[in-house]
């Protein structure tokens, strides 16, 4: 199947669950997960006109992209993976979106990076959603807080995101983020990956971050995006 192909029949399913939960599909952002691979396999995606990508690393993203925004302007960059403090300089000044803000050391860095800069980046809360110690994200005792020490910051939230544990049902996690989402006053939803995004999609996602359904199966090891 060609990257044009894949792309429709992913878009075809975000509208189902969408229609199924009386949605507007245009509410959803398609995030091509596309760290691991090359940009001989983006390019396709973004000849197809999709625009929104995701990157884990800083150093990966500023290998490719830089080129593949020469081409192609309109791009936009999201980071997804975790992020480490020494890195927000380059994260704010290549990325569109941060979905990986999790501690309080990370959104001062973020701050002081976005004001040096003056660019800055929609920022999404990771929430450790199944309290998972091998996972990133903050407790979710921890997030009122770190909410607001966010926007005290000026740091531009847009919403929230998780990971559920593998190998479950994710819709009870799904759920319970978007309930917590709607307490905290908050927006956006970046959740559901390649298996699980059209549940997502029907309890809220305002993002979904797929990789295997439009890439294949990722070089490295790990959960499929």
């Amino acid at each position: 199947m060609q990257a044009d192909d894949r792309l429709a029949a992913i878009h075809s399913r975000i509208a189902h669950a969408a229609k199924l939960a009386r949605r507007d599909a245009t509410d959803i952002t398609l995030i091509a997960v596309s760290k691991t691979h090359p940009a001989d396999a983006i390019e396709p995606l973004l000849a197809a006109g999709h625009r929104d990508f995701g990157e884990n690393r800083v150093q990966e993203a500023g290998e490719k992209w830089p080129a593949l925004r020469e081409r192609y302007p309109d791009a936009r960059l999201h980071l997804i993976g975790q992020l480490q403090s020494n890195k927000a300089n380059e994260a704010v000044a290549m990325a569109d979106a941060i979905h990986a803000v999790d501690r309080p050391s990370l959104i001062a860095a973020l701050a002081k990076a976005m004001d040096a800069q003056g660019r800055r980046p929609a920022c999404f809360i990771q929430v450790n959603i199944g309290e998972e110690p091998q996972k990133g994200g903050c407790a979710i005792i921890d997030l009122p807080p770190l909410l607001a020490a966010a926007r005290t910051a000026d740091l531009p939230v847009t919403g929230l995101m998780c990971l559920p544990p593998n190998g479950v049902d994710a819709a009870p996690y799904f759920a319970l983020l978007a309930k917590i989402a709607r307490e905290e006053g908050v927006a956006g939803l970046s959740m559901g990956m390649s298996d699980d995004f059209e549940t997502a999609v029907m309890i809220g996602a305002t993002h979904v971050r797929i990789g295997s359904a439009l890439f294949g199966e990722r070089a490295s090891k790990g959960a499929s995006a």
